[in-house]
């Protein structure tokens, strides 16, 4: 079945199928904006599950997309993840805020071992980015 999530698409709203697409165990980019306005992209774990609230990914709390992050303020840092598998795409746009707690920590860490199969190493600076989503975007 192919689903298809224009700009407008509310965050609340995607269908069975662009919610399996990201239950499957894909690489995603992250896209912040460094202080000069450019792009910054990287390679990063996510997970979503909308019911359960924002879309989640664990990093060290002195990567660069945590200093994006954080550099934006209290209103947090408009952010986009992505992820592809040939002709299927599904984009996530929304605000990203640093989180330290343990639990929250510690969710993160679980769900990221359910949808990628593999615990994550340990990590004392570890913190979870997360992101209210906004936008859904894709095909699937």
């Amino acid at each position: 079945m192919t689903s298809l999530h224009l700009d407008s698409a509310p965050a609340g709203d995607p269908d069975a199928s662009y919610l399996a697409f990201w239950r499957e165990r894909h690489l995603c980019t992250l896209t912040t904006v460094r202080p000069d306005g450019s792009p910054h992209v990287v390679p990063v774990g996510v997970t979503y599950d909308p019911e359960a609230g924002p879309a989640r990914m664990i990093t060290s709390r002195d990567s660069a997309k945590v200093r994006h992050t954080r550099a934006a303020g209290p209103d947090g840092a408009r952010v986009a993840v992505c992820q592809v598998d040939g002709r299927r795409w599904a984009t996530l746009e929304g605000r990203a805020f640093v989180r330290t707690d343990p639990e929250r920590v510690a969710d993160a860490e679980r769900r990221y071992a359910e949808r990628y199969q593999r615990v994550p190493s340990p990590n004392p600076s570890r913190v979870v980015i997360e992101i209210t989503v906004t936008n859904t975007l894709g095909r699937t």
